[in-house]
């Protein structure tokens, strides 16, 4: 049986060069197997720094699905018998694995996706993070019993693992994001199939590889690889009991929906639209550096990005004016480039044009364009990457698209507001979510936005304000039994 080849780490040194020599084919891995497509078709993994071609990823059918749900299937009887010590002690061995090949795995990332290398080594890190938390299950997952009458009668609860889990992850973090789910449902005592992007399946496809030497039994732990076919696939297979999605709104929609129709659990993870909140007496230097960070940071392809900088008071203040200008200074020196301290490529051309057609329709809307990242274009274009500079935009409106859409790329969207009422409303108002973030050097202030603010995840002068575990879906994974109602529920049911 083929394994996945860790000669794809050869390719991976040098994500501005030619690859086409060094190709890796992306099959399935099934039932501790690697197994190619029933269709026996493929489509192009692209470098986003070049669009060169460095390799294939199956396009998976309806039979590869039921191929690798019905081997998770029959894996899960025996890993749900598994003490929970048992089944953390594979999870560290590959958390030790992870250390080890950080780089290696890092590098997969910069040449599918286009981060800077940094970048790519914090999507590790991230992602093992939620590994580490799983390793702790065995004390975080124990059950209770309580006296409920004097009569001698108690109340247990315990947690059951679910069954058949499956992932369905994005492009933008391609470690981090299947990590969410992937070390928490495997300790929690589930099966998994993991469904990769099409445009980042190298990474994960590496990954596998590392779970099985940790240890982890044919079957536990499978992958597909594929588009809309297999996604529907594993949504619909009635032996998928739940269902992890994080992609774009529209799609999150649909995935949740049809989940809800089939009374299946589901975690869908859609679009965010971040709102920065500058107030006049915020530290200048530390403030613009802090937003430019924020929006460029990953190319803008996170879903915790900043998308609009709301800045207080009278436009002409001189503090304020300092704080755009300072923005605009800093964005300006971003080079383009994949390696660290640089800003890489946007994944691919489709959302090179979206992000363009947003710059366009700000200019028509009235807009003034004051850091233009569209120069990149010219200047990279040797390259034949999905180039876009940072873009800093000024808008009169707070009707403006680019002020409410989610962008996705390097486009920073500016609106002064004169008081914090204003602001407060201009936030709460947009349906995203996911994140805010107040700038200020008085705690009062800070406070008063805190409670105020519509989003769910909140920062004080920092701009990503991304939690560690709780970011996941512990409370997901797992059903309870016999009590309807526990503390995992609560928080389910409930913000946080």
């Amino acid at each position: 049986d083929e394994k996945p080849k860790a000669q794809i780490l050869e390719i991976a040194h040098d994500t501005m060069g030619d690859a086409s020599e060094t190709m890796t084919t992306c099959n399935n891995y099934i039932d501790g197997r690697i197994v190619p497509p029933a269709s026996n078709q493929y489509l192009d993994v692209v470098n986003p720094a070049t669009s060169a071609p460095i390799g294939k990823v199956a396009l998976s059918t309806t039979a590869d699905v039921d191929a690798a749900v019905s081997a998770a299937h029959a894996a899960f009887p025996s890993w749900k018998s598994k003490t929970t010590k048992s089944r953390a002690a594979h999870m560290l061995k590959f958390h030790a694995l992870v250390r080890t090949h950080a780089a290696e795995l890092a590098r997969l990332i910069v040449l599918e996706n286009g981060k800077n290398f940094a970048e790519a080594l914090a999507d590790v890190a991230k992602g093992n993070e939620t590994v580490e938390y799983a390793c702790t299950l065995p004390q975080l997952s124990r059950g209770n019993i309580d006296v409920v009458s004097g009569g001698g009668i108690t109340c247990r609860d315990r947690r059951d693992p679910l069954g058949v889990v499956a992932s369905i992850a994005p492009f933008n973090f391609p470690f981090m994001v299947p990590h969410w789910t992937l070390p928490i449902a495997l300790v929690a005592g589930n099966t998994i199939v993991l469904k990769p992007s099409e445009k980042v399946p190298l990474t994960m496809y590496r990954v596998v590889e590392m779970l099985e030497e940790a240890g982890f039994p044919k079957g536990v732990v499978n992958l597909v690889n594929g588009t809309r076919e297999a996604v529907e696939g594993l949504i619909d297979h009635p032996l998928v009991r739940a269902v992890t999605f994080v992609g774009s709104s529209p799609v999150a929609e649909i995935v949740s929906r049809r989940c809800r129709e089939l009374n299946k659990r589901c975690t869908a993870l859609g679009g965010a639209k971040n709102h920065l909140i500058a107030l006049p007496d915020c530290d200048v230097e530390g403030t613009s550096s802090d937003v430019v960070v924020s929006y460029a940071g990953c190319a803008g392809q996170r879903c915790m990005a900043a998308s609009v900088l709301l800045i207080v008071g009278d436009e002409e203040d001189t503090h304020q004016k300092a704080l755009l200008q300072n923005v605009i200074e800093k964005a300006a020196k971003i080079q383009p480039g994949t390696e660290q301290g640089k800003m890489g490529p946007v994944i691919d051309d489709h959302s090179l044009k979206k992000i363009l057609s947003y710059i366009e329709r700000s200019e028509k809307e009235g807009a003034t364009i004051l850091l233009d990242g569209r120069s990149w274009m010219s200047e990279m274009a040797n390259t034949k990457g999905n180039w876009i500079g940072p873009t800093v935009i000024l808008h009169g409106n707070k009707a403006d698209g680019a002020m409410n859409e989610e962008v996705f790329g390097p486009v920073l969207s500016v609106h002064h507001v004169s008081t914090w009422q204003e602001a407060i409303a201009i936030e709460n108002a947009n349906p995203f979510g996911n994140a805010a973030a107040i700038y200020t050097t008085n705690g009062g202030h800070a406070e008063w936005f805190l409670t105020r603010v519509r989003a769910a995840m909140l920062g004080v002068n920092i701009g990503i304000p991304v939690p560690r575990e709780p970011f996941s879906e512990f409370q997901f994974v797992m059903h309870f039994a016999p009590c309807p109602i526990t503390y995992w529920d609560l928080i389910f049911v409930s913000e946080q």
